[in-house]
């Protein structure tokens, strides 16, 4: 039977649907209102030069004198914004790390297991960077990063700064996590294997022929991340 429109069963017009289609922002609005929103939450940013991303910036977050390193990226080839971090682990903890897996293999295996679960709980994407296996148990966590990317069609301030939010509180739960069982550490970022073997591939790899089409934009920072945040970083 057919039912005719009333307030209780409103009617959805062409027209609506296409307005709601519409809502879209272009990488340059995208951009400029990703500066606009660092400026009025006072959160220092700098610009780096990257020929894969429309827009790539260092922020400092949060804002405070022990801020960390985040990565705000407009990818030329995707319609989104990515907000990661990479995180090293320091070597005295990486040290604690590799004594505990010797004496309990299945507690370690076990605490990496919970980690993994935590981090896909916390609705983000992650990497976590584990050293060379020893005698088929796990090395120490050497790295992890953390990101989360939004879209354009649904970029909002408010999205985008819960974004930072959610990545730094994650990121600051980890090392919580880390430092109640492994300790402060001695001060010194740890290895990372899987950055060292990278590298090696890079230097034996030839260089790849010019293509129209943008890769992939790089987020291997293998720089000081993780540590406390340096001013001379940023003169």
């Amino acid at each position: 039977m057919h039912r005719a429109p009333s307030e209780d069963c409103p009617q959805t017009s062409g027209s609506q649907i296409g307005h709601a289609l519409r809502h879209y922002v272009n990488k340059r609005e995208a951009a400029d209102s990703v500066r606009k929103w660092l400026l009025s939450e006072k959160l220092e940013a700098r610009d780096v030069e990257d020929q894969q991303a429309h827009l790539h910036m260092h922020v400092k977050y949060p804002p405070s004198k022990r801020g960390h390193l985040f990565n705000v990226v407009i990818p030329k080839n995707r319609d989104l914004v990515l907000v990661y971090s990479v995180t090293r682990v320091d070597e005295g903890q990486q040290d604690k790390m590799k004594q505990f897996s010797s004496e309990d293999p299945n507690e370690w295996k076990k605490w990496l297991h919970n980690t993994r679960l935590d981090l896909t709980r916390a609705d983000l994407d992650w990497v976590l960077h584990v050293g060379n296996k020893v005698q088929d148990t796990p090395g120490p966590l050497q790295a992890f990063n953390l990101s989360r990317p939004t879209w354009l069609d649904g970029l909002t301030q408010n999205d985008f700064m819960h974004t930072m939010r959610r990545v730094w509180l994650t990121k600051l739960s980890l090392i919580h996590r880390i430092k109640f069982l492994f300790g402060t550490g001695s001060g010194k970022p740890g290895p990372v294997d899987d950055w060292n073997k990278q590298k090696g591939q890079k230097s034996t790899r030839k260089s790849p022929s010019p293509s129209n089409q943008p890769r992939e934009v790089d987020t291997d920072e293998t720089g000081g991340f993780g540590r406390d945040f340096d001013p001379a970083d940023w003169a």
